[in-house]
C-alpha cells in the first residue's frame, strides 16, 4: 500500500461564482498561450481523423494512381481526371480523469489534480482549434460526472471548470469502473486520455479492451515526494484514499531504499504492461512544466 505525506487542504467548495470564473479564465489564458506558441501543428499531426472523404476531381498528373481515375468524368471530357480526397479531420476526444483523494496531494506549486486539469485544458484547446468534439468523464471508485462530447468555447470552459472544482463523493480509485462506463456510453471510435496517478490494481484487461476500440493514451500524474521524502526524522504518512496512517523514520536508509525500490518496480511494471498492449504512456509531474514532454510525445506519434 502506498502512503502520502499529509498535505494542505483543498480549496473550499463554496467558492463564489465570480472567483470560479476568474480561476477558469486564468487557466484558459495560460493554456491558450501555450497552444499558440509551442504546440501549433503538433496536435493535428499526432492524431489522425476517422478516414478519407471525397474532395474534388482534377486532371490526371504523372505519378497519380490509376485506381483513382474517375472514369465517368474522364469519358465526358476526353482525357483523364482523378478523384481527390482529404482526411476527415474531426475527432472525438474524451478526457477520462481520476479525481480520487490522492489527487489532492502536491509538494510544489500545484496539486496533482491541478496539474491534470491544466494538462487537459491545453489538449482541449488544441482539439477545439481543429473543430474536434470534447467530452469529459470524472471518476473515483465510481463515475462522478459525464460531460458528453461537444464543441465551442463555452463547452471548453465548462470542462475546465469541472476539472478544477468538481467535488467528488468518492475517495478511492477504480480505473476498471471508469473504462467499463466509457465503453458503454461511447460506441464510436475516440481519442481517449486516461489521466490518473494509477494508484490502483488489476485494470490492464480493460486497458487492453479499450485500446482495441479506441486510441488510448495513458497519462500518469506524479509528485516527486511520492518517490522520496526529505530526511526530517519521524513523519506521519497517510493513505489519502483510505485514511490509514503509519509513522516512519525518513532518516532511515533502509526504509528509503525499500520505498524507492517499491516505487521503481511498480513504475517499470506499468511501463511494461502499457508496452505489451500498445498503449501510449506519458508521465507528467507537479514540479516542472510538461509542455516539452507533451511536444516530444506528439512528435514520436507523428514519426510512427
Amino acid at each position: 500500500m502506498l502512503f502520502f505525506k499529509k498535505n494542505r487542504e483543498e480549496a473550499p467548495p463554496n467558492i463564489p461564482e465570480k472567483e470560479l470564473l476568474k480561476k477558469v479564465r486564468q487557466i484558459h489564458i495560460r493554456s491558450k498561450r501555450v497552444v499558440n506558441d509551442v504546440m501549433a501543428g503538433e496536435y493535428q499531426s499526432a492524431f489522425k481523423g476517422r478516414g478519407m472523404e471525397f474532395d474534388t476531381v482534377r486532371e490526371y498528373q504523372e505519378g497519380d494512381e490509376e485506381r483513382m481515375i474517375d472514369w465517368n468524368v474522364t469519358a465526358r471530357f476526353g482525357h483523364p481526371f482523378v478523384k481527390s480526397y482529404v482526411e476527415e479531420r474531426e475527432l472525438t476526444v474524451i478526457f477520462l480523469v481520476d479525481i480520487s483523494e490522492s489527487g489532492k496531494f502536491g509538494s510544489h506549486k500545484q496539486l496533482k489534480k491541478e496539474t491534470a486539469a491544466e494538462f487537459c485544458a491545453i489538449l482541449a484547446l488544441n482539439a477545439i482549434k481543429k473543430n474536434d468534439r470534447i467530452g469529459l468523464i470524472l471518476f473515483t471508485d465510481k463515475i462522478e460526472l459525464f460531460v458528453p462530447p461537444n464543441k465551442g468555447k463555452t463547452h471548453i470552459l465548462r470542462v475546465i471548470r469541472e476539472l478544477l472544482y468538481f467535488n467528488p463523493k468518492g475517495k478511492k480509485t477504480s480505473i476498471n469502473a471508469a473504462l467499463e462506463y466509457f465503453n458503454r456510453v461511447n460506441k464510436k471510435r475516440a481519442v481517449v486520455f486516461l489521466v490518473s496517478d494509477f494508484l490502483d490494481d488489476n485494470f490492464f484487461h480493460n486497458i487492453n479492451l479499450t485500446n482495441k476500440r479506441h486510441d488510448l493514451v495513458a497519462v500518469e500524474v506524479s509528485d516527486p515526494r511520492e518517490k522520496s521524502l526529505k530526511k526530517i526524522g519521524l513523519i506521519a504518512l497517510q493513505d489519502s484514499e483510505t485514511g490509514e496512517e503509519i509513522l516512519v523514520d525518513s532518516n532511515s536508509e533502509a526504509w528509503n531504499h525499500y520505498h524507492s525500490l517499491s516505487r521503481l518496480k511498480s513504475e517499470e511494471s506499468k511501463k511494461s504492461q502499457f508496452r505489451k498492449f500498445g498503449v501510449d504512456y506519458l508521465q507528467i509531474r507537479t514540479d516542472k512544466p510538461f509542455e516539452k514532454d507533451l511536444i516530444r510525445f506528439f512528435k514520436s506519434r507523428r514519426c510512427r
